[in-house]
């Protein structure tokens, strides 16, 4: 594995790529990496020629200095992780080889970014839309990879490359869960014991809601009885418990017929922020 924590240097060895005809698939990451990260790799390697991975902390997207010191980072277990996978090269630049000078650039994503992780993240999502643009200009991947686990973030995304004609597919993976149903995340690390017990809670939330909602059961109903009854029971303190329609990734009170839609959670757990999601296309009666 090829190891740059340079713009100019990491732009050097693309070119030669570029110049062999080689296709370039990305998977950015901002470490503590996990097997949900590990199956991005796995794709993009099935799928691309050079795989890379990009693996910095970006401070711009995150909303409180707290949940910025307090992010996971284990640089040595992740580098010999991706060295295991066989990725070809990793991208490690530091915050002064990313932003040089403040930056003053700002993404306006609409409705998109307004509901949700926009509503109680403000600027997290213009965070990504910039470091994001950034990886796309210095590494030219062909494809790049991204968990359904974070949604909006992947819908975001494909707005920007399609936005800003970036000649990059977007390929989104299943969320990877462990045993429990629990979506993995780096966060996850942060939990105590008990935490980890209660966090399933979150997936069985979302699978409860698809089969009372596929039941023709009230939305708004089933939704304050959840947080009511189960969750807050738990000392689970959600943020948000919604269905978003996924075309315009709208807020709507009632699954539309045919229309795909999604149930989305955010809620606290041990102080730790953890989101999970599920993708509903089957028709409606």
């Amino acid at each position: 594995m090829e190891k740059f924590d340079t713009i100019l240097a990491v732009r050097q060895q693309i070119k030669r790529l570029r110049g062999q005809g080689k296709s370039i698939g990305l998977v950015p990451t901002m470490g503590a990496l996990h097997p949900g990260h590990l199956e991005l790799i796995r794709r993009s390697k099935k799928e691309m020629e050079v795989t890379i991975v990009s693996l910095f902390v970006n401070p711009i997207q995150f909303n409180s200095p707290e949940d910025l010191a307090n992010y996971p980072r284990n640089l040595s277990q992740d580098m010999q992780m991706l060295v295991e996978e066989g990725v070809d090269l990793l991208f490690i630049p530091d915050e002064k080889e990313m932003y040089p000078e403040a930056v003053i650039t700002e993404f306006d994503f609409g409705p998109i970014e307004q509901v949700l992780e926009g509503r109680f993240r403000p600027g997290h999502f213009n965070g990504v839309g910039i470091v994001v643009s950034k990886l796309f200009h210095i590494l030219q991947p062909d494809q790049a990879y991204f968990g359904q686990k974070d949604l909006q973030q992947v819908t975001l995304i494909r707005r920007l490359v399609k936005d800003l004609s970036f000649p990059t597919s977007i390929v989104t993976v299943a969320t990877v869960r462990d045993e429990s149903g629990l979506a993995l995340s780096s966060r996850n690390l942060r939990l105590s014991e008990k935490g980890r017990k209660t966090a399933p809670l979150l997936y069985e939330t979302l699978l409860f809601c698809k089969e009372e909602l596929l039941k023709g059961k009230d939305w708004l109903s089933l939704k304050n009885e959840i947080i009511e009854r189960k969750l807050r029971p738990a000392s689970i303190e959600p943020d948000y418990l919604e269905l978003v329609e996924l075309s315009r990734f709208s807020l709507i009170s009632f699954p539309i017929p045919h229309v795909p839609f999604a149930i989305c959670i955010a809620a606290y757990i041990e102080n730790i922020r953890l989101i999970d999601n599920i993708v509903i296309r089957e028709k409606q009666n």
